[in-house]
């Protein structure tokens, strides 16, 4: 088997043809890295005027 460059150099990488490594590594092109993080845009708040829960209701 063909040792591959893109190992970090523990020889237990494993990496997809995206070069997703298993330990969660990412190959950029150039070296594994962390890939970065994606949050995304922040939920929008709730409105105040979403209908409350009555203190009498009872389950």
């Amino acid at each position: 088997m063909n040792e591959d460059p893109r190992c970090c150099g523990t020889g237990t990488c494993i990496i997809d043809p995206e070069g997703r490594c298993w330990c969660g590594q990412q190959w950029d092109g150039t070296k594994m890295a962390m890939p970065m993080l994606n949050l995304g845009p922040a939920p929008e708040p709730l409105s105040s005027h979403s209908p409350a829960v009555s203190a009498d209701h009872k389950l």
